[in-house]
């Protein structure tokens, strides 16, 4: 088997793996874009131009990057969407609102090394379902 290589590393940020890609009419979903890797990559992409959703559970923090965000690079076309990757009803209804096309999706949101067991309304770990 041939190895895919890039010119990128585990330094490399996401502002340089964009570099000259224009995202203008690609629509984006960040999951966990609230904060960490998930905000410096849903300003990356839409500061190319995207149209993006924060898909978070703290639809209040994810409001606050939105903004910071938008303020940053005068694209309004910056979303906040409320999703709990470990509750399937909020799986079921961030589905059911989406309308249009997905270009972009990133799996950012994860959780590790949770101190104490917490169950989601189905009976599953917490870790294993979000991630």
């Amino acid at each position: 088997m041939e190895l895919i290589t890039t010119g990128f590393g585990m330094k490399s940020t996401a502002e340089e793996v964009a570099a000259g890609i224009d995202l203008t009419g690609k629509r984006a979903i960040v999951t966990g874009g609230a904060s960490g890797i998930g905000i410096n990559t849903a300003h990356t992409l839409a500061a190319h131009g995207a149209e993006v959703t924060i898909a978070v559970r703290n639809e209040e923090a994810g409001q606050k990057v939105a903004d910071v965000i938008i303020a940053a690079t005068g694209n309004e076309k910056v979303f906040v969407s409320p999703l709990d990757l470990n509750n399937r009803k909020s799986i079921k209804r961030f589905t059911d609102e989406w309308k249009g096309p997905l270009n972009i999706l990133v799996n950012n949101a994860g959780v590790m090394a949770i101190p104490e067991l917490q169950l989601s309304e189905d009976g599953w770990e917490m870790q294993f379902t979000t991630n």
